[in-house]
Order: C-alpha cells, then structure tokens, then sequence
C-alpha cells in the first residue's frame, strides 16, 4: 500500500536546520496496525504528515498504491487525501461552531457528498455518539470529542487513517475507549497508523516502528495476524479520483457549501461580522442619500429651467457710457411695441415674441391686501414662460387691443388673499383699478430669493397704459423656433435693434443685452452635475473606508482560524475551496452592508424631505451604483485576505497556537 525510498526532510528553523528526516525507508501493506515511536523531536510526525500526503520530502520517493504521490500537484495531493486518508489529530481540531454532525460531514463537503448526510451520523452512530449528534464540542467530553474526530475521518470511507497521538490529552477511561475502536477499525480491515509516545498504547499495535533523529532505527512485527483489507490502494484507484474532480456537479455542491460555511461563520462571529457589515451599511447609506440629495437639487433646477421656457431669449435695454459718464439702463435705446412687431417678422428663426413690463403694486381683495409684482405680457406668454394657468384661461389678443382690466394670480397671491376658496371670477384691486380674475397661474417654485409665484399677469396695454403708464415696454422675451437656431435669433435680433435705432458707434452697440437662456441652463446643469459628482466621490470614500475595515476583520479572522483552515486542508479542501470560502464571507458581508445602507440610505432621504425641506430624490441609478460598488469592494478588499488563508501551509496552520 505505501512504500518510501530515501525519504529526507529539512526545517530551518532561524539559523539552525534540523533534519526532521534522514535517509527514510519504509514499506507499509494494507490492513496493517502500526505503531510509530519515538521522543519529541524524533520525526515520527514529520514521517505522519508526509506519509498522509499532508506535507513533502526534500527528496526521496513516496509511492501510494504503487503511484508517485510526490509529484501530484497541491490540489491533486488534496483529493487524494480526502478519498484515501483519514485524520485523527491529538487537539481533536473540531470546528467549535458547529456540532458533531456538522464536525463529521465536513468531509463530505470538499467530496462533493454533501447529500449523503447519513453516513456521518452513520459513523457516528458507530463511535457511540447517536445521542451527542447535535452536540456541540463544549458540550462533549474529551474523549467523545475524539471520538467525532474519528468519525470524521471515517466518512469517506478512507482505507488508511493516521492517528497523531490521538489519546495524548485524554484520560485513562478515554483511551482505553478510542484503542478499543481504533483496534476495531483495524479488524475490519483499516490500516491504521498511530502515532504514540506511549508504551500501553503502541502495545495494542501489530508492528512498531522506533525513531530517533529523524531515522528509523527499528521495526518489530509483534503480531502476524492480519485481517484481510476491506479495500486497498492502487495507482488505479488514483487516477479515479483525479479524473473525477473536476464535475459540474462538485462544483455545484460546493458552492452552496461555501455560502453555508460563510454564513456560519458569520454567525459565529456576529461582533465582528456586525462592524464589517456596519463600515459597509454607512458607506452605501452615505452614497445614496447624497445621490438623492444631488438629483433631488438636479430636479429643482430643471424644474425652474423648465419655467424659464425652452429655447427662450430675452431681450433688455443696457447701461450705456456717453463721454465717460455712465448712464441709466434704457437712456439710449428703449424699446417699444413697434420693436416687438418689427421682431416678429423675423420669423425664419422666431417663432413666439412677448413683451414685458413690471412694476411693484398693492393688491385688494374685500379687507385683504398684498403688495406684489404686477406684469405686463402678451398673449405668447404663456407659451414661451410655461405659464399656461392650471385653472382658469389666459387673456386673448382681442382682450390685448381693448386693453382689458383681466388678471392671472400666482399660487401666493391666491393663498394670501383667498386662502381655499376659489378666485375664478372674483374682483380685486390693482392700484385701485378693479380687475377681473381669469386664471391661476401653474406653480414654479422659488429663483434664489425670488418667489416666482408671488406674481399678477395682466395684457401688456392694459399694465402699460391703464396701471403704469409706461410708453416703453421693460423687456422682450423671444422664443427661437428650435435649439439649433438660437445664435442665429440673437444675431438677426442684434442687427435689427441695431439699424432701427440707428446705433452707430460701439457704445450705442452695446447698449442693449440679449441673454441666452440656453447658457444658462447649460451652466447650471453642468454646476448640478458637478455637484452630484463631488457628493458621490465623498460617499465613496466612506464606502472605501467600509471595505479597508472588512479587509482588515477578515485578515484577524484568517488568523484567529488558522488551525481551521489547516483542518480544512486536511480533510480535502484545496487552495481554491479556502480561498473562495473566504472571499465569499467578504461578499456576502459587503451584499448585506449594501442592502441595509440602501434601506438606511432611503430613509434618511426621506426624512431629509420630510423635515429639512430639501429635495431629496432616490434613484435607480444610485441604488444600483451603491450595490455594484459594495460587492466591488467586496471582492477587491476580500481577495488578499482569501488568498493569505489559501496559501497557508496545512501543517503550520494546525500547529498555530
């Protein structure tokens, strides 16, 4: 079954190596009972482990089954030992949150197995143990700890176990009972290796092997009689094991194992586990209440851009310096209702013109009384300025030309002065001059300090002629026929005010301002967008620090379960079953983080809302970022800590203290 040829093995241990093993020979059949002794120091772990496929000579040859097992792989040398070998250590290395059935199967897990449960209780059952299944090792004796852990190593039904001083911290009574099934094991046909510093205990064995300094300086048949193998190994039994590693169906198992070990874990640890998940909950919380706050301000503007009207230009007098002396806006050019006839015939580039004049004025409804802003327009204003009235009509051209004394209120006008009841129809007071209320006008909010509700639109004859008595019209809004033609408006417009009143240096060519809405709401969209960005980057960074603190709860877990992960390594996982355990713990703690904060995140955004009176508005976009980033951070900041685990090397790892 096993044979050795020159087996030498070295550790560095500082300055000084020591030979662990020197020039090792040594042929072992199946169904063998085989003691090996020696002092500490001897070798004889050192000749377990290597003969278990748990760690690698300097050099020599290892044949298992008559196939070299020194050049298999890691991964391959893995699944060896999970189908061939079984473990039974002295520290028992039972995984303290889990019970004994879930201690024995874990075998089966890195076997792909999985479905065949029974079998550990099965073994269990064997080892006297059906009543302490769902036991937990602190709640179980020593020696029936050790009993789990040979259960364990029977569960995949090995041909070889291997027992490291497997009644070193047991009492009398205990060991007399895990001899008593080890020699059982034997008699049906195990081989069985121990290794003992214990005269009583090699005494139970069929041949004993002696060590001292790394090399075997006897071995004694004590008794010939052998029981014929259940099973044996054989190079074919093998490559039957590396040919089957890789199906779809393992894979599949595993993975589901993986996520349940990775939520025990947790489980197990829920402190920790708690402030992993909470750097991670803040930072996706931090992220999506300051995206809802950025697009809840990104809609306040387009809703105030939208109130300005689309593709709209206005039309002003300016300031104008004469002989170095600056003079008041409107001094040079005025503008009058002929300017916005004259406008309107351009109309391969315009498609809607609207004067405007303004004036402050005192309002009277029965006792009550508003000062507000009273304007002059025609009848295009509702289009161009989005102010066509929710309730109600806007005045008509005919209403324009008898000079009408109709009015449109803004939302505050119509609380101040009517509170709920309806002003459709009403009579107010407009300078003392009784107006008729046609309409209300739609809702748009405040511009800065300015509240755009608090407004009163009447015909623009009827402001001028009748309320101010005005002969020039305040400004002019112009609505372009599409976005491409805006420039092309404001040059037409330019050279028209130019040539009609007749401004022929460059100061009276200046004393006029046309402004572009266009530029406007370009510039603050592109300052909302910067905003949202500077929001977001901020938010992220504390999602980052959230991903720095998983990183580093997950690098103290690879070391507070070393011995774990070496036990794991043992029964069969490879490096990739480790590092993939580990790395999804890190996902699934950042998913759970992410799924809170997103819960937190909205809430905040809500009470932000409610309580501050800010827009604060959750999108689908920022959840999704959120979520995407946390498993991002997840994965990046999981993966070194996975991979230290993984690389671990088996023996070292059940040796860490």
């Amino acid at each position: 079954m096993i044979e050795t040829k020159n087996l030498y093995k070295t550790y560095q241990m500082g300055d000084v190596k020591v030979e662990a093993l020197r020039d090792v020979s040594l042929k072992i059949s199946a169904g063998e009972f085989i003691a090996i002794m020696g002092a500490s120091g001897s070798g004889k772990s050192t000749l377990m482990h290597v003969l278990g496929l748990l760690d690698r000579p300097d050099s020599g040859e290892y044949f298992l089954g008559g196939e070299d097992v020194v050049r298999l792989t890691d991964k391959e040398l893995a699944l060896v030992r999970n189908q061939l070998v079984g473990f039974v250590f002295q520290q028992f290395h039972l995984l303290p949150r889990m019970n004994a059935l879930e201690n024995a199967e874990l075998p089966l897990i890195y076997a792909g197995k999985r479905h065949l449960r029974q079998k550990a209780e099965k073994e269990l059952e064997g080892v006297g143990l059906k009543d302490r299944i769902l036991h937990r090792p602190n709640e179980m004796s020593g020696g029936q700890q050790q009993r789990v852990a040979i259960a364990r190593s029977l569960v995949n039904d090995p041909p070889i176990i291997f027992a490291d001083e497997p009644t070193g911290n047991l009492d009398t009574k205990s060991k007399e009972e895990i001899i008593t099934i080890l020699k059982k094991l034997n008699q049906k046909g195990k081989t069985i290796v121990i290794v003992t510093h214990e005269s009583e205990i090699a005494a139970h064995a069929k041949r004993i092997i002696n060590m001292r300094d790394g090399q075997i300086i006897s071995d004694k048949i004590v008794s010939s009689e052998t029981k014929a193998p259940e099973a044996g190994i054989s190079g074919s039994s093998i490559k039957n094991i590396l040919s089957n590693s890789n199906s779809t169906l393992r894979r599949e198992i595993e993975f589901l194992d993986y996520l349940r070990q990775a939520v025990s874990a947790m489980l197990s640890h829920k402190m920790r586990a708690f402030l992993s998940i909470l750097g991670i909950l803040i930072g996706v919380a931090a992220v999506i209440a300051m995206l809802a706050i950025g697009q809840g301000a990104k809609e306040s503007i387009e809703k105030q851009l939208a109130s300005l009207g689309s593709n709209l230009l206005i039309i002003r007098p300016g300031a104008h310096r004469s002989m170095g002396v600056s003079l008041e806006s409107g001094t040079t050019t005025r503008f009058t209702l002929q300017d916005v006839e004259e406008i309107k015939k351009l109309n391969a580039c315009i498609k809607d013109v609207s004067p405007s004049v303004r004036n402050r004025a005192q309002i009277v409804y029965a006792d009550d009384n508003w000062n507000t802003q009273v304007e002059g327009v025609g009848v295009s204003y509702a289009q161009l300025r989005s102010a066509v009235p929710i309730v109600g009509r806007f005045f008509t051209e005919e209403e324009v030309k008898m000079r009408s004394k109709v009015a449109l209120l803004g939302t505050t006008v119509v609380k101040e002065l009517f509170e709920t009841s309806n002003p459709i129809g009403e009579t107010i007071k407009i300078n003392l001059s009784n107006f008729k209320v046609i309409g209300i006008l739609p809702e748009k909010g405040s511009a800065g300090p300015q509240d755009q509700d608090d407004t009163v639109v009447i015909p623009i004859t009827t402001a001028m002629y009748r309320v101010f008595g005005k002969q020039y019209v305040d400004s002019i809004y112009v609505e372009a026929t599409g976005p491409d033609t805006i420039d092309a408006a404001q040059e037409a417009i330019s050279k028209l005010i130019i040539k009609e009143h007749r401004l022929i240096t460059d100061d009276q060519k200046d004393s006029f301002q046309i402004r572009n809405m266009s530029d406007i709401k370009k510039t603050l969209e592109s300052t909302t967008q910067t905003m949202s960005l500077l929001l977001g980057a901020i938010a992220a960074i504390s999602l980052l620090v959230g991903g720095i603190g998983i990183m580093n709860i997950m690098l103290v877990s690879v070391t507070e379960r070393t011995r774990e992960i070496g036990l794991r390594k043992a029964i069969g996982a490879n490096n990739k079953d480790i590092m993939i355990q580990f790395l999804i713990e890190a996902v699934l703690m950042s998913f759970i983080g992410g799924l809170s904060g997103i819960l937190l995140g909205s809430g905040t955004s809500a009470l932000i809302t409610l309580f501050a009176g800010w827009s604060a508005r959750v999108s689908m976009f920022s959840v999704m970022l959120a979520t995407i980033f946390s498993l991002i951070v997840g994965i990046v900041f999981g993966i070194w800590p996975a991979q230290k685990a993984s690389k671990l090397d088996p023996i070292e790892a059940l040796r860490y203290e």
